[in-house]
């Protein structure tokens, strides 16, 4: 008796070893043979088009998306015509407030020879070149956003080719254009205070057209100490800083060279230009 119990009990426990098997088993096979969820294969919806309006905005709160929208469409006039009308209203109300006679007297001073010439005519000739130089003073500075398009095109030339030869970057020059222009909408924010400055009531006797409010610090310097080194702490400018830094993002953005290597190439570009400028100024003053 004691073995038959002892055998049934045996029998019992491989009984139920042998359901639990049959049990996980059975699953094993359910879950194998069972059809995987599907996956969606709908695309990720490509990020939603930027208006011109908008992507001024975003060039100064979310500059990122401005720049990636450039790749659809790489069209700067927008930007371009807002610095105009803003630059444009700059001129005229200098013009009213100051007289473009004292600003063109005023930016002599950076050209000491010049000047000195101007100081060995005779009165009444004197006087007429000061009204010439007056209104010719008038007419550059209304033109000016025209001669900045034809530097902004040569520096994105530099750029361009920097990028595409040099980094292999996937970038167009429509778009390296595109880029420069969008990013150089800090320096109409600048324009924006000089002219508020202006409005304000600053004194005449220290303004000029290039360098109008103390952002940087050649403002703070007197052009005939040393046009070169005036010419350079000019360039050294907060918001010329902006602009720079937005270009690198962009071509950041567009290229997707490393944020280090466009800042680098940016301002080394940067650098090239000032010191040839400056250079030239001082040849020239």
């Amino acid at each position: 008796m004691a073995v038959v119990a002892i055998w049934g009990e045996h029998a019992c426990i491989d009984g139920a070893r042998g359901i639990e098997f049959w049990r996980t088993f059975s699953m094993e096979v359910l879950m194998a043979v069972a059809p995987l969820p599907q996956v969606s294969s709908s695309p990720v919806p490509a990020p939603a088009p930027l208006s011109e309006g908008a992507r001024i905005i975003d060039t100064f709160i979310a500059p990122s998306k401005t720049f990636t929208d450039l790749r659809r469409n790489a069209s700067w006039w927008a930007p371009f015509l807002l610095m105009v009308v803003v630059s444009s209203a700059f001129v005229y109300t200098a013009g009213q407030k100051i007289g473009f006679r004292k600003i063109m007297e005023n930016q002599m001073q950076a050209q000491p020879k010049a000047q000195a010439r101007l100081e060995n005519l005779p009165a009444a000739q004197r006087e007429a070149q000061l009204e010439s130089g007056a209104k010719f003073t008038e007419i550059i500075s209304y033109v000016f956003p025209l001669i900045t398009l034809v530097m902004w095109l040569i520096i994105a030339g530099a750029l361009f080719g920097t990028f595409k030869l040099v980094v292999g970057a996937d970038v167009s020059f429509k778009v390296s254009l595109a880029i420069v222009i969008y990013s150089a909408l800090p320096l109409m924010l600048k324009s924006v205070l000089a002219l508020t400055s202006v409005l304000a009531g600053m004194s005449p006797d220290s303004f000029t057209f290039q360098n109008p409010v103390a952002t940087n610090p050649g403002y703070f310097l007197n052009p005939a100490d040393g046009v070169f080194l005036y010419s350079v702490l000019t360039g050294v400018d907060i918001f010329m800083i902006w602009t720079l830094v937005l270009t690198a993002i962009g071509f950041t953005c567009v290229s997707k060279v490393k944020r280090g290597t466009s800042l680098a190439i940016v301002f080394g570009w940067w650098a090239v230009f000032t010191v040839l400028g400056a250079a030239l100024g001082a040849a020239l003053s």
